[in-house]
C-alpha cells in the first residue's frame, strides 16, 4: 500500500506528513510531527490521555486515522501555551498540584480547555462530567477539578 499525503493545520500552523492508511492521528502527531504531548494510555479511547481537538471537537486521537485529519484544524497540548507564557489551565494545574506522573495531564488540559471554550462558567458537576473520559490513576481528581474551576474564574475575570 502506498503512503497517504496529509495536509492539515496543527496548532495554527500548516503541516504536511505522509502516513500509512492504518496510522492513527496519535501516531502521526508523535512519530511524524514530533508532537509527543498526547500520550497513548490505552489505544482504545477509554483513558483520554491522547485527547486533542479536531475542528474544535474534543477527540481521542488514538481512534482517528491520521488520514482523516486532511484539511482539518488539529489542536494539541503543545499549542495551548502562548510561547513561554503558560495558559491559565496549565498554570492552575501547577498551582493546585493537579498532576503527578503526567501521563494524563496533557489530555486533561486539552479537555478542560475545550470545556471552558464552550462553557466559561461551569459548575463542579459539569467539570467532572466533561472530564469523565479522562482517567487519572494518581491525583484522585479533586485537585484537577479545583484547578479547572480556578482557571475558569480567572479567565472570566471573577
Amino acid at each position: 500500500m502506498s503512503k497517504i499525503h496529509v495536509t492539515t493545520m496543527v496548532n495554527g500552523d500548516p503541516v504536511e506528513f505522509l502516513c500509512e492508511p492504518e496510522d492513527t492521528l496519535l501516531d502521526c502527531l508523535r512519530d511524524r510531527l514530533g508532537l509527543t504531548g498526547a500520550k497513548e494510555g490505552c489505544g482504545t479511547g477509554d483513558c483520554g490521555a491522547c485527547s486533542v481537538t479536531v475542528d474544535g471537537r474534543l477527540v481521542c486521537s488514538c481512534l482517528i486515522l491520521g488520514a482523516e485529519a486532511e484539511g482539518s484544524a488539529v489542536g494539541t497540548i503543545e499549542g495551548i501555551a502562548d510561547g513561554d507564557k503558560l495558559h491559565s489551565l496549565q498554570q492552575k494545574f501547577l498551582e493546585h498540584a493537579a498532576l503527578q506522573c503526567g501521563i494524563c495531564t496533557p489530555g486533561l488540559i486539552v479537555a478542560a480547555k475545550s470545556l471552558l471554550e464552550r462553557n466559561p462558567d461551569p459548575s463542579e458537576t459539569e467539570v467532572r462530567y466533561w472530564l469523565a473520559g479522562n482517567l487519572c490513576r494518581c491525583t484522585g481528581y479533586d485537585k484537577i477539578v479545583r484547578a479547572v474551576m480556578d482557571s475558569a474564574a480567572e479567565m472570566r475575570g471573577a
